[in-house]
């Protein structure tokens, strides 16, 4: 099962007669590789509002797609996402849309994600970003354990307030945590916590300096340290300076780690969306087109 979120949030008290029915979403993916060499499903659990689309096969990775039925999230539901991925399977990961996080009268949002990769497999979690509402309370966990030969490619991006509003966070809660591990071992570990008036948090130079939205592109890999001047000469081509968006790569101990900063998703999204398909070597999934 999914690790609980580092120095979550707790919910606070809730009279009985204010409680309300939740969601609970959870999906389990187990994917291996065949004989042929196609990487298709050996083991798939649905529940609640979340549910996975697997597109028809086309060469290259197979592809999945995660869609919450339920068009959002709201305070106090909690969504888990398990995949394992066999030897030598090959999967690409993303989301149907970018995921809403409505704010929140108490209860803390909780999404946790758990990932297993066998020796030589291949994921790429793609989502589309995250949206947080004024006053979202949101716990995430993003665990991982991969073999010493495995590709992991993770990107995840996060939007404070919704800019077509001109919203701004003047209040909510975010823990964010990250454990990586290769061959058992504790490789990447990173946890973000901000609350209260986060928009002012975020105003300050050594937090985001004044940026609404940001991403983190993660791979781990053998050769994932020698890729770090693609990475930089990715960033170039992108066009971050000309988008007004602000981007650092760095790499060590076989991961490679690449941070962008923006005052609007718009922005970001496009470069981020030329970086990784630079990067990958191939097409975006077609819902980041739609």
């Amino acid at each position: 099962m999914p690790h609980s979120p580092v120095a979550a949030f707790p919910d606070p008290p809730v009279p009985d007669a204010l409680r309300r029915q939740r969601s609970v979403g959870h999906v389990a993916l187990a994917v291996a590789r065949m004989p042929g060499g196609a990487t298709r499903t050996t083991d798939l659990a649905e529940s609640g509002p979340l549910r996975l689309r697997l597109p028809r096969p086309e060469p290259g990775p197979m592809e999945a797609v995660l869609l919450n039925s339920a068009g959002g999230i709201a305070c106090g539901d909690r969504f888990t996402v398990e995949a394992r991925l066999g030897e030598g399977a090959d999967l690409v990961l993303t989301t149907t849309a970018a995921e809403k996080i409505y704010r929140s009268d108490g209860p803390v949002t909780r999404l946790d994600v758990d990932l297993t990769l066998e020796s030589e497999a291949a994921l790429a979690w793609l989502p589309q970003e995250t949206i947080l509402f004024d006053g979202a309370r949101l716990a995430r966990s993003f665990c991982a354990a991969i073999a010493p030969d495995a590709r992991l490619t993770l990107f995840e991006a996060l939007v404070f307030g919704r800019a077509a509003k001109g919203e701004v966070m003047r209040d909510g809660a975010l823990t964010d945590s990250w454990r990586l591990r290769r061959a058992g071992r504790l490789t990447y570990a990173d946890t973000v916590r901000l609350e209260a008036d986060i928009s002012t948090m975020l105003a300050k130079r050594a937090v985001a300096g004044g940026a609404r939205a940001m991403a983190t592109l993660l791979h781990l890999a053998p050769d994932a340290e020698s890729r770090l001047d693609q990475a930089r000469d990715l960033i170039q081509a992108a066009g971050c300076a000309a988008l007004s968006v602000e981007a650092g790569a760095s790499a060590w101990n076989g991961m490679l780690s690449l941070r962008l900063l923006g005052a609007e998703i718009g922005p970001l999204r496009l470069a981020a969306a030329r970086i990784l398909e630079g990067f990958r070597g191939r097409p975006l999934p077609r819902v980041w087109q739609t």
